[in-house]
């Protein structure tokens, strides 16, 4: 059998006192290393979910001591858990001196962030010790946490050799696993009467193995408005090279999206961002002056899976399409049924990536239609022979769901302004809509390129999820 691997997470913030946190660290190691002398154990306290995540990331361990050497939010137990699913001992070091001045560690409070991170990831078991490293009942807790951790390793059963996958099994557990590694942002909150597109951090990490991370739309347009004409130029010639019709928005307009647009690149880069929401009125029209749709548009065919109306589950339903289509993909209402047809059309009022376009108009460039400001998109979508819609869906106990169909995109012209794709589903388009409606689906969709019902009804076996399929 393997070796036991006992691993050691001190984590915590330089903001605290670093010289009792370097103490408690070095007596820590000691106090392990009395115990098992294989302990794996950092050079130095993780001070950053970075450092943990590269300290944790090539290790197998079978029992996790995680101390809060500081305080430290609940990233650094999400970064743990979304890579580890063993047992794991919380250790909360005793403040070392309490005189009436600074706060040295404030590890008790960490704690309470790591465990409530700990029940939000399913309720997950833990063992839980408070002391300074020299306590007995600290070395009684390592001990029996070792104890029965080597117990449960020696009685797991032999690996049994599997069944030969199915190709869609195998594709969809490849597309969990990569998921794992997906970080995405929140870029700003949903207007009044969108929560269904919201989602929390730990229940994205929990859920899909999702890192989320937060900003305030304010701070991106408030970087946008810093970007010089200098720096804008290039963003600005990429989006002529993209589009059509541009030089009908006015001048400010059209500066001003290209600021956006570099606003955003910055910081998905900065950030290593795979996906985005982001709110979209009124601020943008209100504060900036200037839509952030063609600036989303732009992202997708980036490779940055970007929603509006700051949907989260669209923005994520958004990035499993492109992993299956290999493309970007649609995001829109479904606004329109035609039984004659046997199709349902959906739109979105001016965010589509510009490769989607017809070839016969490309990405013509127009004003929201409500708000009568510019650059938003305004074209219609090629025709494909196979297409799946699809969107990540919560029940009204909160578990998740699928909403999975399939069909043809149909070569038909705008059919609002605003971008649109029209599709003869392969079910009833009336009875699909009746019934998704019954069924409280939420009312963004992703349409993709090609059959990928398959896979999506997999992945969702592997997540344990409900899959309503049209």
């Amino acid at each position: 059998m393997d070796p036991f691997h006992l691993v050691y997470l001190p984590v915590g913030v330089g903001t605290f006192h670093m010289e009792s946190a370097a103490d408690q660290f070095a007596r820590s190691v000691r106090a392990l290393q009395a115990i098992d002398g294989n302990v794996i154990v950092p050079e130095s306290p993780l001070l950053s979910v970075e450092a943990l995540r590269e300290f944790i990331t090539p290790l197998h361990p079978d029992l996790v001591v995680f101390q809060n050497l500081t305080f430290a939010n609940g990233a650094y137990m999400s970064e743990l858990l979304r890579r580890y699913d063993g047992p794991v001992l919380l250790w909360t070091l005793r403040e070392p001196v309490i005189d009436g001045g600074r706060l040295r560690l404030n590890s008790l409070t960490g704690a309470y962030s790591a465990a409530h991170t700990l029940r939000n990831f399913g309720n997950r078991p833990f063992r839980y010790v408070f002391g300074a490293p020299e306590e007995e009942a600290v070395g009684n807790a390592v001990r029996e946490a070792v104890a029965a951790a080597s117990s449960a390793k020696a009685k797991a059963p032999a690996r049994e050799e599997c069944p030969s996958a199915k190709p869609e099994e195998v594709q969809a557990a490849a597309l969990k696993e990569k998921l794992r590694g997906l970080k995405m942002a929140a870029v700003g909150h949903t207007p009044q009467g969108f929560g269904f597109g919201r989602a929390l951090d730990a229940e994205l990490m929990y859920r899909f193995g999702v890192e989320l991370e937060s900003i305030e739309v304010r701070e991106l347009i408030n970087a946008a408005k810093a970007v010089s004409d200098e720096e804008a130029a290039d963003y600005l010639a990429r989006t002529e090279n993209a589009v059509c019709g541009l030089d009908k928005t006015p001048e400010k307009n059209r500066l001003d999206h290209a600021r956006l647009y570099k606003a955003y690149t910055d910081y998905v880069r900065a950030h290593g961002i795979g996906a985005l929401a982001s709110r979209c009125w009124p601020d943008l029209f209100t504060e900036f002056g200037t839509p952030v749709c063609a600036v989303l548009s732009l992202l997708n065919d980036d490779g940055v899976a970007a929603a509006c109306e700051a949907d989260l589950y669209g923005a994520l339903s958004m990035w499993i399409g492109m992993q299956l289509s290999g493309e970007a993909v649609f995001f829109g209402d479904p606004v329109s049924l035609d039984e004659q047809e046997n199709t349902l059309t959906f739109w979105h009022c001016g965010m589509a990536a510009c490769s989607l376009a017809r070839r016969d108009t490309g990405a013509v460039i127009g004003v929201h239609p409500n708000r009568k400001i510019g650059p938003a998109m305004d074209f219609g979508c090629e025709a494909f022979p196979e297409a799946t819609i699809f969107r990540i869906g919560r029940e009204p106990d909160g578990s998740f769901r699928f909403f999975i169909a399939e069909g043809e995109a149909l070569d038909k012209p705008k059919q609002f302004i605003g971008t649109s794709i029209v599709i003869r589903t392969d079910a009833d388009s009336r009875r699909l809509a009746e019934e998704s409606v019954q069924a409280g689906f939420e009312p963004h969709y992703v349409v993709m390129k090609g059959r990928h019902g398959a896979v999506l009804k997999a992945l969702a076996k592997l997540y344990g999820f409900a899959v309503y399929e049209y």
